[in-house]
């Protein structure tokens, strides 16, 4: 059986929370889900920067007047919503999420963090002790839903108010296909994304290492490549 969007599970009621909301990727994907009406929560170490951040992303072309854009620290933000987003830098990765195993218990985390370093030839992948960030995520919040996604979404495109669709897969690594199918639903609500299911979390580490080639690619051709899945 093909893709078939029909079948996903209705989140426009959700609450959306970003931790790491205020860097590049984490804001474009809050401004992408406000742009979609749905409620967002901008996550930050500083509440005062979160706030303003959201304020800037509410008044953004494309976002449908009322919809609820709004900021506060990570604690806070984890605490208010119904599916968080891990967007914040890898170096602070695990001390990060290990300080929200409260507030995000029983909850649906997507981690869309890239462990990458950079030398003079470029990008590359790293070697996380627990196989991948998604992985280190999820035994950091044993009381979590986990899953991996929007590992591949370009920052410069979610943040451009010019582009209305953005044609690319998202793979979802999970241990749950209910977590993946809420995941491909969200993902649905950026027009021109799929949410694709991937595989088990240890299939992702070599999803977040792809970033590193997608990076290449970007470089050498001047572009913003992403990932579409072929006879899906």
């Amino acid at each position: 059986m093909g893709y078939d969007a029909s079948t996903l599970p209705d989140v426009s009621g959700l609450t959306v929370g970003i931790i790491g909301g205020t860097g590049d990727q984490g804001r474009g994907l809050a401004y992408r889900f406000a742009r979609a009406g749905l409620s967002v929560l901008v996550g930050s170490r500083s509440a005062e920067r979160a706030v303003q951040s959201a304020q800037e992303i509410a008044a953004l072309p494309g976002v449908p007047a009322g919809t609820g854009v709004d900021g506060g620290d990570n604690v806070d933000v984890s605490t208010r919503s119904d599916i968080v987003i891990i967007a914040v830098p890898w170096d602070g990765h695990a001390a990060t999420v290990g300080a929200l195993r409260e507030p995000l218990a029983g909850k649906i985390v997507i981690d869309c963090v890239n462990p990458l370093g950079f030398d003079k030839q470029g990008p590359y992948a790293l070697k996380v002790e627990e196989g991948s960030a998604v992985q280190q995520a999820a035994a950091l919040l044993p009381e979590s839903r986990v899953a991996a996604a929007f590992n591949h979404v370009s920052a410069p495109l979610l943040a451009d108010p010019e582009i209305d669709r953005i044609e690319l897969d998202v793979l979802i690594a999970t241990e749950d296909r209910e977590v993946a199918g809420v995941v491909a639903a969200l993902t649905a609500t950026i027009p021109g994304m799929r949410g694709i299911y991937a595989g088990r979390l240890r299939n992702a580490h070599q999803i977040e290492a792809f970033t590193a080639n997608l990076i290449a690619i970007n470089k050498r051709y001047k572009a913003h490549a992403g990932v579409r899945v072929t006879d899906v």
